[in-house]
Parts: structure tokens; C-alpha cells; sequence
């Protein structure tokens, strides 16, 4: 998969932090070196904001970098300044789905854990639209369309020439919510079992009878990026999310969703379960 202005930034403010720390200089120092701020200097550091090449070329000289490393990460800076498709479209979109789209963009691999709903990436229009009306009350048709039309665009990383491997555990207790009517549940559960045949979509179906389990706490998401320090966990939030990347809620995270993973079934009798809740509406 090729690398996206997300995922270059992030390794752009791992690299810069390292050297920096390999220096043994403080954000101060180290930006009065080369006439930037402490506060710039983090944001870089962070990944957060615009970052200008040219002061990525002079900290790198300052910090002793070799010539190779600096040249990969100047070129690091050149292309976290690509605007991603979803920058574009003249209706504003929430910012913690502006962060969603920009890290989903250049996954490797995502592992979902879902207790509500079934996740965005396999939702069919009907049950979208009828998610959206039903979690966001006072929107207007205008905007629940919209964002509904967000969602269905970001389902084509699904059809890239390598698209990232989707791993998802769905309780029970989300098959079974009729969202949107009989109608289109029956239609969302035998797209199910249609995305469930593709080669990088992995579906598992946690059942009622596991009892308790290892994410009694709700949803989540684990977008992983080429590299484990770019991993990010998404938890679902009422009026939007939380992102989280520090190492240990990350291997909490990681640790959950392999107990998920394992408490729930196998991909054969997944995909029973859903063909009989289907059969039932």
C-alpha cells in the first residue's frame, strides 16, 4: 500500500523527536537552533499542523542526521502537504471524521469490534441513512444525506488493488437490532454475507451465549498503520469519538480485541448465524 500524507507526517514527528532526543536537546533548545519556537517545534513533533520542508532540512543538519536520513525525511515533508479527497467537498464534515478518514486512508489493517451497529466500512445506504437519523436527531435531511454519501465513498478503500485486510467482531446483539425495519436489516446482513466472502474481509460474530467478554466497555476500532507506532484506536463516543495512541492503550486495545477474536466464532459458523437472523426477519 502506497504511504499517505497521514502516515508520512506521523513517522515525519517519530523521526524528528528521536533525533532530537539522540541530541539530548529540549524542544527550546533545539528550535532556537534553527530560529523556530518551542510550540512549533512539538506541533511538528506531534504530528499536528502544517510542517515547510525547509525546516525539517535545518533540524536535521543541526541534529547530526546522516545524509540518507535526512533527505527520507525532508521528502516526508514534501508529501504530508497532499490533501486528501474528503479536504475537498463543499459540506463540512466533523472533525473527529475528518481524523477517521485521513488515518483509514492509509491503514494497513483494521480491526473493529462492533456492539451497537454494524460498522460504517460494511453498511449498506439503507442502514446508514437510518443509523445517522437515528444517532443524530436534530440533523437535517440535507446533512444526513451527506454524510451518508461520506460513508459510502469511504467503503471504496474496500475496492483499491490492495486494499487493507478489515477484521471485524460483531455481537449478536447488533445483527439483532433491526435498524431502519425488517427490510433493510435482511439487506444488511446478506451484505454481510457477500463482504464476508471477500479474500480481505475477515467476519466473526461474538453470540449471547459467550456471556461476558473482553469489551463490555463498547465499540472500537484499531487502525494499524505500516508500522506499530502509527497504530491508532478509535472508541465511539456519543456526538463523536476518542483517538488514542500512547503504547500502553494500544496493547490494551490490541489484547482486547484478541480475546474478542478468540471468544468469538469461527468464520463458518459466523456466517450460520447471520444467514439464520436473516431467515428470522
Amino acid at each position: 500500500m502506497a504511504i499517505g500524507p497521514t502516515t508520512r507526517r506521523r513517522q515525519l514527528g517519530a523521526g524528528l523527536r528521536r533525533l532530537r532526543e539522540l541530541k539530548g536537546l529540549t524542544l527550546e533548545e533545539a528550535g532556537a537552533r534553527v530560529g523556530i519556537s518551542k510550540a512549533t517545534l512539538s506541533r511538528y513533533e506531534t504530528k499536528e499542523g502544517p510542517v515547510k520542508w525547509p525546516a525539517v532540512d535545518a533540524l536535521c543538519r543541526e541534529y547530526g542526521a546522516p545524509d540518507e536520513e535526512r533527505q527520507a525525511l525532508v521528502e516526508l515533508a514534501k508529501g504530508a502537504r497532499i490533501r486528501g479527497w474528503w479536504q475537498s467537498l463543499a459540506d463540512p464534515i466533523p472533525e473527529s471524521l475528518n481524523l477517521m478518514l485521513t488515518l483509514e486512508d492509509e491503514v494497513i489493517r483494521e480491526d473493529h469490534y462492533a456492539c451497537m451497529y454494524v460498522p460504517g466500512l460494511l453498511q449498506t445506504r439503507d442502514y446508514a441513512e437510518a443509523v445517522h437519523r437515528a444517532s443524530e436527531v436534530q440533523c437535517g435531511e440535507r446533512e444526513v444525506h451527506h454524510m451518508v454519501d461520506v460513508r459510502m465513498k469511504r467503503q471504496e478503500l474496500l475496492q483499491r488493488p490492495e486494499p487493507p485486510h478489515i477484521w471485524c467482531v460483531i455481537d449478536e446483539a447488533a445483527l439483532r437490532r433491526r435498524v431502519g425495519g425488517g427490510s433493510v436489516m435482511q439487506d444488511q446482513l446478506r451484505h454481510l454475507l457477500t463482504m464476508s466472502d471477500l479474500p480481505h474481509i475477515t467476519l466473526q460474530v461474538l453470540p449471547f451465549s459467550t456471556g461476558a467478554h473482553a469489551a463490555a466497555v463498547g465499540s472500537f476500532a484499531i487502525l494499524r498503520g505500516p508500522t506499530s507506532e502509527l497504530d491508532v484506536v478509535y472508541v465511539d463516543l456519543i456526538g463523536g469519538g476518542l483517538f488514542m495512541e500512547q503504547p500502553k492503550e494500544l496493547e490494551r486495545y490490541r489484547l482486547a480485541f484478541e480475546y474478542l477474536s478468540a471468544q468469538a466464532l469461527d468464520l463458518e459458523s459466523s456466517a450460520e448465524i447471520v444467514h439464520r437472523i436473516s431467515k428470522e426477519l
